[in-house]
């Protein structure tokens, strides 16, 4: 069932999951390159750290041992102006004497008076030493350059094609990859594609590729996750969204109904809902609900034949008038019955109009006011795609249906008009018509056709 629509939306999830997987394998590469850039810019910045530092400890060594010499008073070299040359520097001793004492105690020869002092010369070399000091500590070591920030993109700031710097970077560390508007732009359009040509109508369309950019758009693929899981939970939660929209326990609301129960089949000729009321009919006999059959299309020729010869079949009672009688007092005269015999529910069939003819519309008001039934079901042929579901919300407009059948479900490849009718009318599909057979009927659960649409090919 659904084929066509299954392999469209099995094609999008495996697009998706290439484009992702591809990206992501780019992405693990340039995470690769820039830990490796990261670790070469580390490694440089070390180097020219210790090489810094060396250097920084050279000065320092070179001004320590300048200060030191100052501060002991080493006087070396030649005396100028000839000078008696020493072999040891003259000092000062610990109780203050002064030089000429120290050398008229050691016999050591009176200098020429010409030449400087020591104490002079000790005083220039003090004076000299503090002003290297001072000028090296005035220049300390050269420190490297700070880095110059990426003007490219503003601090805190997401690029705007997708998420920021920052959100790539946690993506990259937990090992994840995230799913960006780029990523689905093709295969969303390939998907949109897909949809109008399974006959699902155009609004349907727009509203599942919004829930699945809403599902995907952003997020964070973890390591044991696939992209196809994640594609997959978009499509089941977009298919959800419309095909399950006014869903309603169908068998418990005719279980509470107060009885008889009151079911009223509209549509337009031919798509079978005379032999939907006759399978309808076998699903609540089974459920151990007695019926009885309606025939309410007074003006077609045949229909009473028609109707007749399902009851006859399934050994139902049948209220029926003449040809060109009114639908209204056949629907009502059936509901008498039904009370009278206790009977549980009542199927009455209706004149196959189109939703174009005013006159049979009118005729639906009158039943609606006459018998006031409570269910009124659309059938269509689920192959009519486009065209059930225009009829489905004509129909719904005027006789305010509560549910859809649709028949020959088992040939439609498409499914369209199943993920088309119950968002555009608000009202949900409750059967599926699947073959000729009285029991070819099935109740139309969504979750199990979402799932079905979405199993893996075999």
């Amino acid at each position: 069932m659904f084929d066509g629509l299954k392999k469209k939306l099995d094609s999008f999830r495996k697009d998706v999951e290439e484009t992702a997987e591809e990206k992501a394998e780019a992405e693990d590469v340039e995470e690769a390159e820039g830990v490796e850039e990261a670790e070469s810019v580390a490694e440089a910045d070390a180097a020219e750290t210790d090489a810094t530092g060396a250097a920084a400890a050279e000065t320092a060594e070179s001004v320590d041992a300048s200060v030191e010499s100052v501060d002991g008073t080493e006087t070396s070299g030649a005396v100028e102006n000839g000078a008696t040359e020493t072999t040891e520097p003259a000092r000062t001793s610990a109780h203050g004497a002064d030089a000429d004492t120290v050398a008229e105690a050691t016999g050591t020869a009176e200098p020429d008076e010409s030449a400087p002092s020591a104490q002079a010369v000790a005083e220039d070399a003090d004076t000299t030493g503090t002003d290297a000091a001072e000028a090296v500590a005035e220049s300390p070591a050269e420190t490297p350059p700070e880095p110059v920030p990426d003007e490219s993109v503003d601090d805190g700031e997401e690029e705007q094609s997708g998420p920021g710097r920052l959100k790539r970077a946690a993506a990259f560390a937990t090992g994840r990859i995230i799913i960006e508007e780029e990523d689905l732009e093709q295969p969303l359009w390939e998907l949109e594609m897909a949809l109008l040509q399974s006959d699902v109508e155009m609004g349907v369309a727009e509203q599942m590729l919004d829930t699945i950019r809403e599902k995907m758009l952003g997020t964070t693929r973890k390591q044991v996750q696939t992209t196809a899981q994640l594609v997959e939970e978009a499509l089941h939660d977009a298919l959800l969204d419309v095909i399950s929209v006014g869903q309603f326990d169908f068998d418990q609301r005719i279980a509470d109904a107060d009885k008889p129960v009151t079911i009223i089949f509209t549509g337009v000729n031919g798509v079978g809902k005379t032999t939907s009321i006759a399978k309808l009919s076998e699903y609540f006999e089974k459920q151990g609900y007695s019926t009885v059959l309606a025939n309410g299309d007074t003006y077609r020729a045949g229909a009473n034949e028609q109707i007749r010869k399902h009851a006859e079949n399934l050994d139902r009672k049948l209220i029926s008038h003449e040809q060109g009688g009114d639908p209204a007092a056949v629907i009502y005269d059936a509901v008498e019955y039904a009370e009278a015999h206790d009977i549980d529910v009542v199927l009455g069939d209706t004149a196959g109009r189109l939703h174009t003819s005013n006159d049979l519309m009118a005729q639906l008001e009158k039943i609606d006011r006459v018998v006031g039934p409570d269910m009124t079901l659309f059938v269509d042929e689920a192959v009519a795609g486009q065209d059930a579901v225009q009829r489905a919300k004509k129909f719904d407009e005027t006789a305010e249906i509560d549910g859809a059948i649709l028949t020959k479900a088992d040939a439609d490849s498409s499914g369209g008009a199943a993920i088309s009718i119950a968002y555009v009318t608000g009202k949900p599909i409750l059967f599926l018509g699947t073959g000729q057979e009285y029991d070819d009927i099935e109740r139309f659960v969504p979750e199990e056709l979402v799932a079905s649409l979405l199993e893996d090919e075999e």
